[in-house]
């Protein structure tokens, strides 16, 4: 099943390895570093129309890939959970 995150980027779910709340993940000092890091890789991409609500990490061809997305985890849960894409 394939997850829509927003800007017409859509990703497999079974190359989901989390689903992370920014405002509640980024208060962390590890978390942000991850997140610049990720950035400094060029593993990032901006799945976001608006301010990001959620990240999500991923592997693909064996890379870790980073998705930032306007939409929250809950919902990002939701659509998982009942195979809307």
């Amino acid at each position: 099943m394939y997850v829509m995150l927003g800007k017409d980027t859509v990703i497999s779910e079974k190359n989901i390895i989390g689903i992370f709340d920014l405002d509640i993940t980024s208060q962390s000092h590890l978390t942000r570093g991850y997140l610049s890091n990720s950035e400094k890789k060029g593993s990032v991409i901006n799945a976001a129309e608006d301010i990001p609500r959620s990240f999500v990490v991923c592997t693909e061809n064996r890379r870790e890939k980073v998705y930032l997305s306007q939409m929250a985890t809950s919902t990002l849960n939701k659509r998982i959970e009942n195979d809307i894409i």
